[in-house]
């Protein structure tokens, strides 16, 4: 019998996941040290951002833990973290911008030698989270170079980069989401294939074997032609076996 519930969690072996949490972790520190609440001249950007950054991490948590009952709100919290970190890539913009900086050309070393990096699967034990953070701050190590650079333009184009490169892994996830969803439905319809299976699981003693293939038969009702309404028996192999017997009055 199909499982009424869908896999769920699993998102610490998300690509997109160990991207945005690297990059929230690289946003608060960034913060503290580029953009100090005397110099913020509203007061809140910095928490802004470090919100956007949290956003984009936290609502792939939240969507991939929703999975196993809704679809839908896995595709909706997906898009969130993308458009999360889409905010997030404009503040840095802005802060480049207001000091007369560019962001990196594609073409150029940084962005080329950080589009080349990546983590490897997360393989754990029993002991997940300890697991995960020993593995996270292990393999991060790979990006220091930019992210724990002391200039505020090396650090912030490095992490425009980092976001761009999550936010494309993540649409592709919104996209493979979508097609899952295509073909195999959502959680409405897993609940009446399931309690289908079931009902024809359960033994009715009146029932008589199919003439066709032999499997046990079910009751039901025509709703075309000219006995629509009349009650019949039809396989439990139905659509693959046609074998069908009336109800004798």
């Amino acid at each position: 019998m199909r499982s009424l519930f869908d896999k769920s969690g699993g998102y610490r072996k998300l690509h997109s996941f160990n991207f945005a949490t690297l990059i929230h972790l690289a946003t608060i520190r960034f913060c503290k040290r580029f953009i100090p609440f005397q110099e913020d001249p509203l007061g809140k950007t910095s928490g802004q951002m470090i919100g956007a950054a949290r956003s984009g991490r936290q609502n792939i948590v939240e969507g991939s833990e929703r999975a196993a009952t809704s679809k839908e709100t896995e595709m909706k919290l997906t898009d969130v973290a993308r458009a999360s970190l889409g905010e997030l890539q404009g503040d840095f913009e802005i802060y480049l911008a207001e000091r007369g900086g560019i962001p990196w050309s594609v073409h150029s070393a940084d962005h080329q030698a950080l589009s080349a990096l990546n983590f490897p699967v997360f393989e754990h034990t029993d002991d997940v989270l300890h697991d995960y953070w020993a593995w996270f701050h292990r393999e991060k190590q790979a990006f220091d170079p930019w992210l724990n650079s002391d200039k505020p333009d090396v650090f912030a184009n490095a992490l425009i980069i980092l976001i761009r490169r999550a936010m494309a892994m993540l649409g592709g996830q919104m996209r493979q989401q979508g097609e899952v969803f295509l073909q195999e439905g959502g959680f409405r319809e897993r609940l009446t294939q399931c309690r289908v299976e079931a009902r024809e699981t359960v033994p009715d003693n009146t029932a008589p074997v199919c003439p066709a293939c032999g499997k046990t038969m079910r009751k039901r009702i025509a709703r075309n032609g000219s006995h629509a309404g009349n009650s019949f028996w039809s396989c439990v192999g139905y659509p693959d076996c046609r074998g069908t017997r009336s109800i004798e009055k």
